[in-house]
């Protein structure tokens, strides 16, 4: 049976996310996936998309917004890979009840200022010179591990050696549980 992914983009959606088809790409042949378009599900819709723009209108109601649409949309258990604010989006979702199998999220902006980890396995990945990853206090009192990825920023999704990386990460995860199930049967 193929595993659900439900991937949630970055601020930027569709729009400046031609990366998003690598991992779709990568990923569409072990998974069955379930893509957002992160300002769709936020209902974001702004004259002038600066990257400013975007981000206010995403800490303003945007995040929740997109929170509250996850909740009415996913009923079905899933892996959720997420970049950027998608990966708040996803976390947020996951301290309300959305089920989660996992949670694998790179370059989560604002998962620094939470104090509540998703109850589902979660993986976080941050760039080394990413300005907006928790520190390692942050990940200690939270009890979750980070990886940080030496040389890179907070795009570093959008890399073709980190989208190598993620797809690799999400398919030994599955292929480690099917490999044990075959071995149980």
């Amino acid at each position: 049976m193929t595993e659900r992914l439900v991937v949630l983009s970055d601020i930027w959606g569709v729009k400046k996310g031609l990366w998003i088809t690598s991992y779709l790409g990568y990923l569409q042949q072990y998974y069955n996936i379930v893509f957002y378009d992160i300002q769709q599900l936020a209902n974001i819709d702004l004259a002038i998309k600066s990257g400013e723009n975007l981000h206010r209108a995403f800490v303003e109601e945007g995040i929740d917004t997109a929170v509250a649409h996850l909740l009415k949309k996913e009923k079905e258990s899933g892996h959720y890979l997420a970049f950027s604010t998608g990966g708040t989006i996803a976390w947020k979702a996951a301290l309300k009840g959305v089920p989660m199998k996992s949670l694998y999220a790179v370059s989560a902006t604002r998962v620094r200022l939470e104090d509540v980890k998703p109850s589902c396995p979660t993986s976080l990945v941050f760039g080394g010179e990413d300005a907006y990853r928790p520190d390692a206090d942050w990940a200690e009192k939270i009890g979750l591990d980070l990886e940080i990825l030496s040389h890179f920023g907070h795009e570093c999704y959008a890399d073709e050696k980190i989208i190598g990386k993620v797809c690799r990460d999400l398919l030994a995860a599955i292929t480690t549980k099917e490999t044990i199930a075959k071995k149980a049967v």
